[in-house]
């Protein structure tokens, strides 16, 4: 530290200095440079050297001192060294008999040495060693005029004569031997030991800036740090954030002076706030300084604001002018965004502070318009340290839909260069992203992938692309359907940049192990598109593959072959992405069409004795078809075969009376011509000839597949693919029109007799396996004729649609009665494109086995029903397949079964049935259900034509929950589940239409939706006014009331899963959204203009609403309010929607509700849904702890003495068996509302600080009523959810409640008083479950004690150092706290063992109250389990 030398007297050093303005006149004033004409003449060198020779005191005495001076603009030379000669100069001088005169004649001396231009530029250039210095190592030593300024008697008058000549030399242009005077001097001003007079030199600077020119005042501002003492910052920093605000163009010199100066708070604040005005209007260039003064300057109490305001007045624009282009790089420094982004780095790094800013932020950042690009480029700056929160608001952000394409698209095309040196936060970002399992989060992961592959050098190029190779082959399902997102955008958008990498991404054939059949189509798909490379030999070595994969005798890499080939097929022959209906047979050339054909016919003699290759072989040429890459030509080819195989396998002529063919004798069923809708006896009648085909194929000895190894078999297997290829291409090639074959819709099936059915248990095995095969083909051509026919406009061939969808439900219900007879059957492949046939056959086969023995200790248990999950079913139907879960091992070594395990649903079968298209659900729009059973004049009319009916209903509504709910709704990460393929099977079509399309669909059906809703909410209200109100009166149909309940459930699925789709919050998807929510909202506003989203959610939510009073069971009530949630939270004031939800949670709270039956509803089901919609209402309502407090401290004693059927009046769901439902989530809503409650502030008035404090004494008090309450409710689940939310409770009030108490201790003595003996009664009685716990000797609850126990003991440690704060440790008392059970008795192995003092070391401290203090014994001495007494403090409070 420097310090100014007391006592030394001052001279008027501004005389000179006023003197030499003097000479000024008011135009040289007003124009610098005139100071020219003041540089005397030089002397002649003759002169110079005489005036030397002759010797005044200054040159006598440095010579003496040991410096050779210089007189030709040369460095000064030493012959000593320079302390040597600072020493030999003050003794030299202090000779002298009168010292002052001597220090006056040596200045003198001095000013006439330095009127010469040379010899100033001598003194004030560096000093040279001497060549007769043997000792001396160093080449050059400080200046002359440095080591005289070091000389404490010689720097105030040396410092004078400096800053009078400084004047002189202000305008002069620097010389051409590149001298700045100027500089120089203030150069030996920088940096001295010691400042004698420091107030002098500070105030002669400051008057210099004021005269001098911009060049001289940035220089002078730029060293004042360096040159004046600590103790003078202050003066100086003011004076600087005065010139601040009145001269603009010293503001990079003024912040960077500031910025190395120590300045008070206040100080600081008013220079922050005027520098965040003038922000905006900086130049670019000076950027960089501006933003490391704020930055530097922040304290972590002001953090987050100087960092919102900062960030919301820098921001990079999207582009800049090419004039303002031009001068920033014309400026020589790097791009000022790189150097901005430099000193944001550095500050985010080192201060932790700043970073958490910087991350709360943009995290509270509500709306996609509020980010900017300096919001992602920040991120990826703090990703390098602060990996995980980053990662983790990326996701948030994607999820919300608050980062835009749009915004991301700007960032990487104008700002690549800086984000180059981002590029592995980038990386391990969009890696991060791609291993989500939700689709939002992992499409943007590709994006971002795409984006940097395509911004950067050519080594990211690489880095990108193996990434996403890596993720291809994780073997992670939703992991790698991201990266071949990813690569196929590359693929179709740049195939150029990928073309050098084609052998990376050849490598990934390597790995098709590890994939299934839908993402080999795409790596396929992939490399395809590389084939148009000239100077590759890719598609060479693809057709090698296809070729070794074709004539494999595995089925598996049979399949791969397949695939390869028909993607190599569509490449060949697409349409190339036009918009044209189609080429002309023209356009495409023989040689072309002959290499298609030909492949194609290669594909067909490797498949024709393998049927279920041939049935993938059908599927793919069809879905390709469909996509309309294939090329009009090759259709026509494929379409004239097609239909001539199909007819000569499947179709037989009808004989008189429908007798058999000739050929078909010997069956082992009864046969029968079912299902005709044609007219009678019409001429030329066809029949599918199903049970002659299968027992042909069973007669050959088919095991698995029939007629499997038979050369130019006729497998059932390829029909329904077969028919699929047939009406594709006849649609594709006929405008849509099927008339050419529109005979297969109504033809009839040669099957078994239905009456068969009836006495199934008593046919043999054989017969039993064969009859379910062929109700499973009959089944999938049922399907495969509705997707066919569903879209075609004839009325005729509407009815018999809806015939065949009653014909489904029919043959549906007889599969079942006979799976139930034939437990252990594996059904026949339906989809051929996963892998999950092989998987599920062996786990079905493994059930019908005998179980095999089991390890010790373990029962073996087969589920017969589960053959394949199926998560997408509805609840209803969940519930009745988990009715039968529970079955014991079955050994099928006899015909008939022992015991009745229950009846099995065909939806654990949904892997054995063709997918629906979606377009078949337009058949909803059909006769609608329950018209019927309001109006019994419909009846009539309804047997016209054929109608919806509700099995039929029930049949479409149940497939499209399914569809919905996996495409629309993520799954669950689960680390420990099946493959993907169980999970995606029979979604394949789906999947290829994509998330957008299907709600694209769902919306132009919610009109049907809504009538339907509209009329099973009639059908209720009907029945409760014949009933008085009472849904399950005497004169309810209890099957026709299950039915349209399920009806109801389902219907409410569908806006369920529409509205939880996370692609609605991207901007392009926010009109579907408002053209969804338009749609409900016209139901009661019909024929309105349209609104925003905002303004059509009332009417929406009221339309919605309406429905609550008609909600028949608990779980469709749990999907009403989850709509409404997803509605709240699709729109941009999510508050808005808040109350209404809760309301209509807390009516279905307040309901009675009951079974059909009369019964009230019990079960898992219904307290899982019970549970939802509690923890919804605690979620919503405006007063958690008021409602906390109405139901802990109201409704709960309402059932204390009753018994244990009855509820409480105030909330009818709550019954003593249903009370730890609402015990969990009263704790758990306690927990989070918590977060709620604002954190302490310095800033805080009195008002504020006393809200806070009434906060937490009624979450306190919350707390209390529900530990309390264990006191009678004594059973493990409670016990369990105390202890654990206990803990939760001690440390969060630890955290956030206690730093508000230190605060507030003065002001509020006794409201701090009472929330600590408030929450010290809920602590002794959490004391005591932990004792009790350890008594009953569970390990479930006793794991949760020693977390618990030294929470409380910390927050016993933390009140002491509160009182400590606050000047009143006296106010701790000590003590030993005992053991006692949760009625407070002392529990008696404590009083045998109270004389064992480790023992009492063992217990951990606890919060005691006064009549706990009067039982104990007081022990001071004893550090270990402490205890303290509020009550012993409360004088002090």
């Amino acid at each position: 530290m420097r310090a100014a030398l007391a006592g030394t007297p001052v001279r008027d050093e501004m005389s000179g200095l006023r003197r030499r303005k003097t000479f000024l006149s008011s135009d040289d004033e007003t124009n610098p440079s005139a100071s020219k004409s003041l540089k005397k003449t030089k002397a002649p060198n003759g002169a110079r050297n005489d005036e030397m020779t002759r010797g005044s005191l200054f040159v006598t005495e440095v010579t003496k001192a040991g410096m050779i001076l210089k007189c030709d603009g040369q460095p000064n030379e030493l012959t000593v060294d320079q302390a040597t000669f600072q020493k030999n100069l003050v003794q030299h001088l202090n000779t002298h008999h009168n010292f002052t005169a001597a220090i006056e004649e040596f200045k003198s001396g001095l000013m006439s040495h330095l009127e010469d231009r040379q010899q100033l530029k001598s003194c004030l250039l560096q000093s040279a060693s001497c060549q007769s210095m043997e000792n001396s190592t160093r080449t050059s030593h400080e200046s002359l005029m440095k080591l005289l300024l070091a000389i404490d008697v010689l720097q105030t008058p040396l410092v004078q004569v400096l800053l009078e000549m400084f004047p002189d030399f202000m305008g002069v242009e620097v010389s051409a031997d590149g001298v700045n005077v100027p500089r120089q001097i203030l150069n030996q001003l920088k940096w001295l030991d010691r400042i004698v007079d420091c107030q002098n030199l500070t105030e002669k600077l400051l008057e210099l800036v004021s005269v001098a020119p911009a060049d001289v005042q940035r220089d002078i501002i730029t060293c004042l740090p360096e040159i004046i003492d600590d103790s003078h910052h202050q003066p100086v920093a003011v004076q600087l954030s005065q010139l601040l605000q009145t001269n603009t163009e010293l503001t990079v010199p003024i912040i960077d002076a500031l910025s190395n100066l120590s300045l008070t708070s206040e100080l600081l604040n008013e220079v922050q706030g005027y520098i965040m005005e003038v922000l905006t209007a900086v130049e670019l260039e000076h950027l960089p300084v501006i933003v490391k003064f704020v930055l530097h300057s922040i304290t972590p109490t002001n953090a987050q604001e100087v960092i919102a305001e900062l960030r919301s007045k820098l921001d990079f624009p999207v582009s800049l002018p090419k004039s303002q282009e031009n001068k920033i790089h014309k400026a020589g420094a790097a791009d000022c965004e790189g150097l901005v982004l430099d000193v944001v780095r550095g500050a985010v790094r080192f201060q932790k502070a700043i970073a958490e800013a910087w991350l709360r932020v943009i995290e509270t950042l509500a709306d996609d318009s509020q980010h900017k690009p300096i919001d992602l480029l920040v991120l990826f700056i703090l990703h390098a340290n602060h990996r995980k929160p980053v990662e983790s608001m990326f996701k948030s952000k994607v999820r919300l839909g608050r980062l835009k394409d749009s915004l991301l698209q700007s960032v990487f095309s104008r700002h690549a260069s800086v984000l180059r040196n981002t590029f592995p936060a980038i990386l391990a970002t969009a890696q991060t992203l791609l291993r989500s399992t939700e689709p939002i989060v992992s499409i943007f992961g590709a994006r971002l992938s795409c984006l940097a592959f395509c911004s950067f050098d050519s080594y990211c190029k690489q880095e990108v692309l193996g990434a996403l190779i890596m993720h291809v082959c994780s073997g992670s399902t939703s992991e790698t359907d991201a990266a071949l997102d990813a690569l196929q955008i590359l693929a179709r958008d740049y195939p150029a940049d990928l073309f050098p990498f084609a052998v990376f991404i050849k490598g990934i054939l390597d790995y098709l192990d590890s994939l299934d059949l839908g993402q080999i189509r795409r790596v396929f798909t992939v490399l395809a598109s590389l084939t148009s490379d000239p100077h590759s030999h890719i598609q060479d070595e693809l057709h090698i593959v296809v070729r070794k994969q074709l004539s494999s005798a595995t089925t598996k890499y049979k399949r791969i072959g397949i695939i390869a080939a028909l993607v190599l097929v569509g490449a060949s022959s697409s349409c190339r992405g036009t918009q044209e209906k189609l080429f002309e047979a023209s356009e495409l050339g023989d040689e072309v069409f002959k290499q298609v054909t030909s492949l194609l016919d290669l594909v067909r003699s490797c498949i024709e004795r393998t049927p279920d290759a041939a049935a993938l072989y059908y599927d793919e040429l069809a879905n390709l078809i469909q996509s309309g890459n294939l090329h009009t030509r090759v259709q026509r080819w494929i379409g004239e075969n097609a239909l001539t195989d199909f007819q000569d396998n499947y179709v037989v002529d009808v004989g008189v009376g429908g007798q058999l063919p000739s050929s078909s004798e010997g069956l082992p069923l009864r046969a029968q011509l079912c299902y005709n809708i044609e007219e009678e006896d019409s001429e030329g009648a066809i029949a599918l000839n199903l049970l002659p085909l299968l027992s042909k194929a069973q007669a050959q000895g088919a095991n698995t597949n029939p007629q499997l190894g038979a050369k130019k078999s006729v497998s059932l297997l390829c029909m329904a693919p077969h028919f699929r290829l047939l009406w594709l291409g006849e649609t594709s090639l006929n405008e849509g029109k099927l008339e050419t074959i529109d005979a297969l819709l109504g033809c009839p099936l040669y099957i078994a007799d239905s009456e068969l059915i009836e006495g199934v248990d008593l046919l043999p095995r054989a017969n039993r396996e064969m009859l379910c095969t062929l109700l499973f083909f009959t089944i999938n051509w049922f399907r495969e004729i509705l997707n066919a026919f569903c879209r075609q406009q004839d009325a005729e061939m509407k009815n018999k649609v809806l015939c065949r969808l009653h014909n489904i439900t029919e043959v549906q219900a007889l599969l079942e009665t006979c799976l139930t007879a034939t437990l252990g059957y594996v059904p026949h492949a339906a989809h051929f494109d996963n892998n999950v046939g092989e998987t599920a056959a062996s786990t079905s086969t493994s059930s019908a086995s005998a179980p095999k023995p089991s390890r010790k200790g373990k029962k073996y248990k087969v589920d017969v029903h589960n053959i394949s999950t199926d998560s997408s079913q509805s609840e209803e139907n969940a519930a009745e397949v988990s009715t039968s879960k529970t079955q014991k091992d079955k050994c099928y070594t006899q015909d008939v079964v022992d015991k009745d395990p229950g009846p099995v649903h065909l939806s654990a079968f949904r892997a054995y049935l063709r997918e629906l298209d979606l377009e078949t659900f337009g058949l909803l729009r059909a006769w609608p259900i329950c018209r019927t059973l309001l109006d019994p004049s419909q009846i009539d009319k309804a047997a016209e034509v054929a109608r919806l009916g509700p099995k039929e209903l029930v049949f479409l509504l149940n497939d499209l929950t399914a569809k919905l709910d996996h495409i629309l709704i993520p799954p669950k990460r689960n680390l420990f589940a099946k493959s993907r393929t169980e999970h995606g099977v029979g979604f394949s079509h789906l999947r290829e239409r994509g998330p957008q399309r299907t709600v694209e669909f769902t919306v132009s059906l919610l009109p049907t939706i809504c009538d339907h809703l509209d009329n099973v909410h009639s059908y209720f209200l009907a029945v409760q006014e014949k009933n008085d109100g009472i849904v399950d009166g005497p004169q309810v149909n209890l099957e026709e009331f299950e039915m349209t309940a399920t009806c109801y459930q389902l219907l409410l699925h569908v806006l369920l899963a529409l509205f939880s789709w996370g692609g609605f919050v991207q901007p392009e998807n926010r009109s579907l959204l408002r053209s969804a929510l338009s749609i409900l909202a016209g139901r009661l506003q019909p024929g309105e203009a349209a609104q925003n989203l905002d303004h059509m959610l009332g009417p929406t939510f009221l339309y919605l609403q309406g429905f609550a009073q008609t909600i028949p069971i608990c779980s469709s009530a749990v999907i009403l309010v989850n709509i409404l949630v997803a509605l709240g939270e699709k729109i941009s004031t999510p508050h808005l929607s808040r109350s209404k939800t809760a309301a209509v949670a807390l009516g279905f709270l307040k309901q009675v509700w009951l079974a059909p039956t009369g019964q009230r509803e019990s079960g898992t089901k219904y307290n899982k849904a019970l549970d939802s919609l509690l923890r919804v209402y605690l979620d919503y309502c405006e007063d958690v702890f008021a409602v906390i407090e109405d139901i802990a401290g109201k409704a709960v004693p309402e059932i204390l003495h009753a018994d244990k059927d009855s509820s409480s009046p105030s909330y009818p769901t709550l019954t003593r068996l249903t009370f730890s439902i609402f015990f969990r989530a009263m704790f758990a809503a306690l927990q989070k509302a918590l977060k709620s409650i604002p954190g302490e502030k310095t800033s805080d008035s009195t008002e504020e600080q006393m809200k806070k404090i009434l906060a937490w004494n009624v979450a306190v008090q919350n707390f209390h009523l529900l530990v309390n309450l264990v006191k009678i409710f004594d059973g493990r689940t409670f016990l369990f959810t105390t202890l654990k939310h206990g803990r939760l409770f001690v440390e969060t009030f630890q955290k956030q409640g206690m730093p508000l108490l230190d605060l507030s201790f003065k002001k509020h003595k006794d409201e701090v008083h009472n929330l600590l003996k408030s929450l010290q009664q809920s602590t002794r009685q959490l004391h005591h479950m932990c004792g009790h716990s350890k008594v009953r000797q569970d390990t479930g609850l006793t794991q949760h004690v020693p977390q618990l126990k030294r929470s409380m003991e910390a927050l016993l440690y933390r009140v002491k150092a509160s009182l400590a704060l606050n000047h009143c440790p006296e106010a701790f008392w000590l003590g030993n706290l005992k053991n006692r059970d949760l009625q407070g008795e002392e529990i008696g192995s404590q009083v045998a063992m109270a004389e064992i003092t480790e023992r009492a070391s063992e217990e951990p401290p606890q919060l005691l109250d006064s009549d706990i203090r009067e039982e104990d014994n007081a022990s001071e001495s004893d550090p270990h389990g402490v205890a303290s007494s509020v009550e012993s403090c409360s004088e002090e409070f």
